[in-house]
């Protein structure tokens, strides 16, 4: 079985899995699975589910999901449709299948830009509400991106294809497959690489000149780039230019700039003198020889880590003022960085290059502290066995797409099922899921609404700012209790479409805004929800169940009968007064709902409780690894020290206390602050001989 067919045959295990348990079509489930990558990618901003189907044969009309409000996306409108096969076998399509799928999309969106067909539908249907979102914002519509995703796999050449145009507006088409989908979910990779021909498809090659010297760890250029050729690359290849951890960080501050436009129109002769330009990353560079010097004729997988504002505005100006892009250019510092050390290095260069933001855009990165933190907690905190089972359990935190799936692959069979034993496919996690979880328990639901990147970008700006003041909260309790709302969210997700009121669409934001409200409600200045029950157990208790679904029967109510002037349900759950008006209503629980409650007090106590615990096991450990590496070693560390003048009084005071060893033995402390000096010596170049 080769890698596809096995990714092949887990997809379906789950998607069927997660249709079985919570009562959905398997279609619905693939879709749900499979939007995230969608937006993860940057192949749309979010991706919402509004399934309608109507008519037949050459008058057929579907829609699966949509990307939400155009004006919210730079104008583009996109539309998906899934193309799936409840199959065991890997099933192909060609070239030749795409038409009859995606005419019907092309159909429904002719249909759905008139009134007369938006009104004939309930205002109910999902259908009602896509069409009066296109109705009422198609004067600002400047593309339509049309998304076919499907579990099989395309064996056509080219996964973009222009289409014709309704009116001026153009419309592109791509297929997201099961091939793509695979290499997502291994290594990020959803396309081919992204080579940009300036030869070819942009006129003639950049001039360069080269930034550093022959040999360097890193090749770096200097380029003057004319605004028509970065409007042009974007309008081309749009948010994978955009670095895509940074990306969402990158949309959630970075709107494009008005007084950047205002320099477009009327002063673009001073926009390069006026920018401060881009910072970008490429995986290769090709380049020539001109009369006039070196010139950079084609970049591999460019990414832009600093410039959002610039080149938004520039691709803006294609529009709103295209006669002066002629005489705009912009600056740009290039770095080539290989695909093996970007992990490491494009964080850097983002982060210093990002500096006048408050929140840098590092903190977005995968190897951030804060990721790697939860990732080892991860991999370390075993969960006691659910009532009925017989193993203890992991949750894996994916810290970056296709750890889990690489992780297990390179396992023999037997480990492979000691692995899912370990690490249930039901407790993998991903850091939009933790944002998810963190900020439905935190009241935010009308941000999680707003999608995945979106809020994952709120989430790891609050992030950001409280760990830059002090990290020690986000301990192993603070894990412990991650876990507690990962298992309340999991669960509503399986149970709200069992109820009988759900009448389909909205899942999504009816789970969390039902989480936000029992937390809400629970939480007082003498009481809280009981997470460390949950964790222990991990289950949800029966009251806890009972009142977090008499709360989604009333987010239910909430979400779907917006005030007056509010049609579509979707972009209402995004809304503040959404929450508030959910935040308002009397829930009356049940008499046992105080029995899913803590004392705050107790809380914190439990807190207190595991910081000491874990002192005393960090200075145990640390005892033991002074002991280990004997007096020996310390009496020569305390001698480089010395002749080097590099120790403080009590740095001397104790290493001579580890280099009298057995005579006198260090303290815990005196332990802990021993491997400190340890730590500090060698990053000023001790070595033990």
């Amino acid at each position: 079985m080769n890698e596809l067919e096995d990714y092949h045959r887990n997809l379906m295990a789950d998607i069927r899995r997660e249709a079985d348990a919570s009562g959905i079509f398997p279609v619905e489930a693939f879709f749900d699975r499979m939007a995230e990558r969608l937006t993860e990618a940057g192949e749309l901003d979010v991706a919402d589910r509004a399934y309608y189907q109507g008519g037949e044969g050459g008058q057929r009309l579907r829609i699966d999901g949509y990307a939400g409000d155009p004006r919210d996306g730079e104008g583009v409108l996109g539309l998906i449709v899934c193309d799936f096969a409840d199959s065991d076998k890997v099933q192909t399509f060609g070239k030749g299948d795409v038409p009859p799928i995606l005419n019907p999309l092309i159909r429904f969106l002719k249909k759905a830009r008139t009134e007369e067909f938006r009104d004939s539908l309930n205002e109910a249907n999902p259908a009602f509400q896509v069409s009066d979102l296109i109705i009422a914002t198609w004067p600002q519509v400047t593309k339509v991106k049309l998304i076919l995703i499907s579990n099989r796999q395309y064996i056509g050449r080219g996964d973009t294809v222009k289409l014709t145009e309704i009116g001026d507006v153009p419309i592109t088409w791509s297929v997201w497959d099961l091939a793509r989908f695979e290499r997502f979910d291994r290594s990020g990779q959803a396309r081919e690489d992204m080579v940009i021909d300036f030869a070819q498809d942009f006129g003639a090659p950049l001039p360069a000149l080269k930034a550093s010297q022959t040999g360097a760890a890193l090749e770096s250029y200097l380029l003057i780039i004319p605004g028509e050729q970065l409007a042009g690359i974007y309008d081309r290849w749009g948010a994978r230019l955009l670095e895509a951890n940074v990306r969402s960080f990158l949309q959630a501050r970075a709107k494009t700039n008005k007084g950047i436009q205002k320099t477009i129109k009327e002063e673009p002769e001073l926009f390069f003198p006026y920018n401060n330009g881009l910072s970008a990353t490429a995986d290769a560079v090709s380049c020539v020889r001109t009369d006039d010097g070196m010139a950079i004729d084609s970049i591999s997988n460019l990414q832009i880590v600093n410039g959002a504002q610039t080149t938004g505005s520039i691709h803006a100006a294609l529009k709103a003022a295209r006669e002066q892009l002629p005489r705009v250019f912009v600056q740009m510092k290039l770095t080539v960085v290989p695909s093996d050390r970007s992990e490491d290095i494009v964080p850097k260069i983002s982060e210093y290059a990002n500096t006048q933001n408050k929140v840098n855009a590092a903190d977005f990165f995968s190897n951030h502290p804060f990721h790697i933190r939860i990732e080892q907690f991860s991999r370390n905190v075993i969960f006691t066995a659910r009532a009925g089972e017989r193993h203890d359990s992991k949750w894996f935190y994916e810290r970056s797409r296709g750890q889990f799936i690489n992780a297990r692959a390179r396992l023999t069979t037997a480990q492979q099922k000691k692995f899912d034993l370990e690490f249930p496919k039901s407790q993998l996690f991903s850091k939009t899921d933790l944002a998810k979880f963190e900020f439905s328990a935190s009241g935010k639901p009308h941000i999680v609404s707003r999608g995945a990147q979106k809020n994952f970008a709120e989430f790891a700006k609050d992030i950001g700012e409280t760990w830059s003041k002090s990290d020690s909260r986000y301990d192993e309790l603070w894990y412990k209790r991650l876990i507690s709302k990962a298992i309340v969210f999991r669960w509503l997700e399986t149970e709200v479409p069992k109820q009988p009121w759900y009448e389909g669409g909205y899942r999504a934001n009816i789970v969390t805004y039902a989480m936000a409200k029992v937390f809400h409600d629970a939480t007082s200045e003498k009481q809280v929800i009981d997470l460390d029950t949950i964790w222990r157990r991990q289950s949800v208790p029966d009251a806890l169940q009972r009142a977090l679904l008499l709360a989604a029967a009333e987010a239910h109510n909430v979400i779907t009968d917006p005030p007056a002037g509010v049609r579509n349900m979707s972009e209402w759950a995004k809304q503040q007064a959404c929450w508030n008006g959910m935040k308002s209503r009397t829930l009356n629980y049940d008499d046992d709902f105080d029995t899913c409650l803590t004392l705050v007090e107790t809380a914190r106590s439990a807190g207190r409780d595991e910081k000491a615990q874990r002192t005393m096991t960090e200075g145990i450990n640390a005892q033991s690894e002074v002991v280990t590496l004997g007096p020996d070693f310390w009496k020569e560390v305390l001698a480089w020290g010395r002749e080097r003048k590099r120790l403080t009084p009590k740095d001397l005071q104790i290493l001579e206390v580890c280099a009298s060893m057995p005579r006198r033995l260090p303290s815990d402390l005196q332990s802990r602050h021993a491997l400190g000096t340890l730590g500090r010596m060698r990053d000023q170049g001790f070595e033990s001989g």
